[in-house]
């Protein structure tokens, strides 16, 4: 067996498709800081100093290997100037569109990132992480891809007008986007962020076809991820994975985060060592897990997707749910812990691991 590996180190093996001590586990930790506290969601996140402690402590609590500077998709429209909606056990979510016309997208102006308090504090959690672990655990800080970012800036349906019916206007909008999503990037690992998650759902067929998003959104995804400074990973937020495969790897991106929707056998004989998976456990479901069926899944997880690296085992959403009971987080590291050993005890062979 291996000798007991960093975090970081642990990581990087599994990037490089490398066998590790043992599976990583990235239990991307954002408003379920809240739920630890006891404290509102709007109340957390406007601490900066309290984020930053609540990360470390959840980090050592369910010894995940990773920290997530990520607060909330809406924090990216309130800084356009956008509202956000607080509510007491979830994800804050955005408020009415930013823009009431499609024909007001060209007086839109890209905001600066010093005049937003929001992302200033998300700036200042990235710092104060990087002083508390240094190189020792990497540090997730996330980006909304210029693409999906409409859907919170305009709403759906306007937002399928400007794509299928307005291109000067798209355009415009995907211009202003990807510059804010490179400036924001980049602002957060000038502050210390290892690596940017890239959530980009409508990549997805999930959501938006797979021809209309190679005409549109993917030209200017592999454009807006060459300006980043830094590793990234792109995730479609549950959305399927497997049929953007080949077009995601191109990208360049590091790491892909695959959906419960998603056949993890194929897509690991897919990827190959082109590009190392994260996921998939389902974070709805896990609410109402049982230990059992925690230590079911994430064996059968392990089983299919952790033979010869390559693998880091997360969620399917990017976010733990709230209302995921503490127990069944336990379960999961209990369980990584034990069967995520390289060598896999038996798993990926002849052996039922369940």
């Amino acid at each position: 067996m291996k000798n007991d590996m960093t975090s970081m180190e642990r990581v990087l093996a599994a990037l490089s498709h490398q066998e590790p001590d043992r599976v990583p586990l990235m239990l991307l930790f954002s408003l379920y800081g809240a739920r630890e506290r006891q404290i509102s969601v709007k109340d957390y996140f406007s601490d900066a100093e309290l984020v930053i402690k609540t990360q470390l402590l959840l980090q050592e609590k369910y010894r995940s290997d990773c920290l997530y500077s990520f607060a909330y998709a809406a924090l990216e429209t309130e800084a356009w100037g956008g509202e956000v909606v607080f509510v007491d056990d979830g994800p804050p979510n955005s408020g009415e569109p930013l823009l009431d016309r499609l024909d007001d997208i060209p007086g839109l102006t890209l905001p600066e990132l010093a005049d937003s308090p929001g992302l200033l504090r998300i700036l200042d959690i990235t710092q104060g992480l990087k002083q508390a672990v240094g190189d020792s655990i990497p540090i997730i800080g996330v980006v909304m891809s210029p693409f999906s970012l409409p859907v919170m800036q305009l709403g759906f349906e306007p937002y399928l007008e400007l794509l299928y019916f307005r291109p000067e206007l798209f355009a415009r909008l995907m211009a202003l986007n990807s510059a804010f999503c490179v400036n924001w990037a980049n602002a957060q690992l000038a502050a210390g962020a290892t690596a940017i998650c890239y959530f980009n759902p409508l990549a997805s067929p999930t959501i938006i076809e797979k021809a209309t998003y190679l005409k549109t959104g993917y030209p200017l995804d592999c454009q807006t991820l060459a300006k980043i400074k830094g590793p990234t990973a792109t995730h479609l937020a549950s959305g399927i994975t497997l049929p953007v495969l080949d077009e995601i790897i191109a990208s360049k991106t590091a790491m892909i985060g695959f959906s419960q929707g998603d056949d993890v056998a194929l897509l690991k004989a897919r990827a190959g060592n082109r590009i190392a998976l994260l996921g998939n456990l389902n974070g709805i479901e896990m609410i109402n897990w049982t230990t059992a069926k925690a230590r079911e899944k994430v064996t059968s997880l392990i089983r299919q997707a952790a033979p010869g690296g390559g693998f880091l085992l997360s969620d399917s959403h990017g976010e733990i749910p709230y209302q995921v009971p503490p127990q069944v987080l336990s379960t999961i590291t209990e369980t990584v812990a034990e069967w995520g050993q390289y060598p896999l005890n038996g798993i990926g062979g002849d052996q039922d691991a369940s």
